[in-house]
């Protein structure tokens, strides 16, 4: 059973939420706060979250500074932005910042209820446009792009797995089209971010931007 901490100042929107989860996560708990402040404190009487859900921007709180608090005092606790929020900068600083995922509050319920799914797979949750727009791939600089010899380290399998992540699909779409399990590409993937020195997929993802893929054999 996966409990789930919704938090969010807008109680039509919990609602909305709450009814998401609950037909696509049955056997789910969902739990409600309208602040940060409210959500620290159940956070502080029970900290056995599987998810928590929070909007960017309240009225106690802007920007990073609600994820900010949560994640210092709850580390270990996995924390994925839904909001507005459309800059593109701050949507992948939010990653930076320790989130699992972001979801933008004009998504689809379906592509919502299937990012949460893809989050609890252990995947990192980016909407689409944000890990495919050259603008995004503008901002890598220079000292954090993938070095040549790092490139050179990988297996081709890895590559073809790298490849497959810089268009933010998730393991099981990638093992499909690679053919292979998906628990093998939870292997690749722990293998390129070691060897690429990244602590998480969308940290590889943002470096991988100067890869010309189209230059390697995969098989």
């Amino acid at each position: 059973m996966q409990r789930i901490l919704i938090i969010d100042d807008h109680p039509i929107f919990r609602h909305a939420m709450v009814t998401i989860l609950g037909k696509k996560f049955p056997d789910s708990q969902t739990i409600e706060a309208n602040s940060l402040s409210e959500a620290l404190e159940v956070l502080e009487a029970d900290a056995a979250f599987d998810l928590v859900m929070l909007d960017l921007n309240m009225p106690e709180t802007c920007g990073l500074n609600g994820l900010l608090e949560i994640r210092n005092q709850h580390p270990n606790l996995p924390v994925v932005i839904i909001s507005a929020e459309t800059e593109k900068h701050n949507i992948l600083q939010t990653i930076s910042y320790g989130a699992v995922g972001f979801i933008s509050k004009s998504s689809k319920i379906e592509e919502i209820a299937t990012s949460v799914e893809s989050i609890f797979e252990g995947n990192v949750c980016l909407p689409s446009e944000i890990l495919r727009t050259s603008s995004t791939r503008n901002r890598v600089k220079k000292e954090d792009a993938i070095s040549l010899d790092q490139i050179r380290s990988l297996t081709r399998k890895e590559l073809a797995v790298l490849k497959y992540l810089t268009q933010g699909l998730a393991n099981k779409v990638i093992a499909y089209e690679l053919n292979i399990s998906e628990t093998t590409v939870k292997s690749h993937v722990s293998s390129i971010l070691k060897k690429l020195g990244a602590s998480n997929r969308v940290k590889v993802v943002a470096s991988a931007a100067n890869i010309d893929f189209n230059q390697y054999v995969f098989n």
